[in-house]
C-alpha cells in the first residue's frame, strides 16, 4: 500500500526534492510514482495549460506587421490526442460563473479569446486556479472527470473558444453539476 504524497502533504524535503528530480526527468501528464511504499503526486497547474503558438501576421504591400495568428489547432498537431468533434463559442457576463461541472465522457479544450476568465479546476482534491485572458496563447485542458468552472473577470462579456472530443447531443446526459462548497468564489468579487 503506498501512501499519497500531495503538495498539501508532504512527508519530507528529501521525498519532494527526490520527487522533482526524478519528474524533471519525465514528461506525462500526471506526475506519480511510488517509492519506499509512499506514493508522491505532483499536482501543478502546468498539467492543464498547452501553449499556442501565435505567429505575427504582415501586410502584403508593406510586410508591416499588422496583426497576430494564433493556432489552437491543426490536425497534424499532437496537442490533442484525439481530433475534436465539436467547436463552440461560449460567452459569460461580467462577474458571473460558468459550472462547476463535469463531463463524464468529453475532455474539454478551451481558449479565451475575448476578456478574462479564470478556470477552478478541482483535481485530487485541490483546486487549480488557472487566470487566462484574450492576449494569452495557452489552452486549458480539464479532462472528463474533472469538475470545473470558470468565472469572468472582465467588467464586460468574456467569450471562450471550447474544442471538444466528443459533439454534445441535446439526448445526452454526460454532464453533472458539481457542488465546490468548500471553494473561496467571493475572492473573484
Amino acid at each position: 500500500m503506498c501512501f499519497k504524497l500531495t503538495a498539501k502533504n508532504r512527508i519530507s524535503n528529501e521525498y519532494y526534492a527526490l520527487t522533482l528530480l526524478i519528474f524533471l526527468k519525465l514528461d506525462f501528464k500526471e506526475k506519480s510514482l511510488c517509492y519506499n511504499d509512499i506514493q508522491i503526486i505532483i499536482v501543478n497547474k502546468e498539467q492543464f495549460i498547452i501553449p499556442l503558438e501565435i505567429h505575427p501576421t504582415k501586410n502584403t504591400t508593406n510586410q508591416k506587421i499588422n496583426g497576430s495568428l494564433t493556432v489552437i489547432w491543426r490536425n497534424w498537431d499532437s496537442k490533442i490526442s484525439k481530433d475534436p468533434e465539436m467547436v463552440y463559442v461560449s460567452s459569460v457576463n461580467a462577474g458571473e460563473i460558468k459550472g462547476p461541472h463535469l463531463h463524464t465522457q468529453r475532455n474539454s479544450y478551451f481558449t479565451c479569446i475575448s476578456g478574462k476568465v479564470v478556470f477552478i479546476i478541482k483535481y485530487d482534491d485541490e483546486y487549480i486556479e488557472i487566470e487566462t485572458g484574450e492576449n494569452d496563447s495557452q489552452m486549458i485542458f480539464v479532462p472528463k472527470n474533472i469538475p470545473s468552472a470558470h468565472i469572468n473577470l472582465s467588467d464586460g462579456l468574456s467569450s471562450v473558444l471550447t474544442l471538444a472530443d466528443i459533439a454534445w447531443k441535446p439526448d445526452d446526459n454526460e454532464m453533472k453539476n458539481i457542488s465546490f462548497d468548500d471553494y473561496d468564489w467571493s475572492k473573484w468579487k
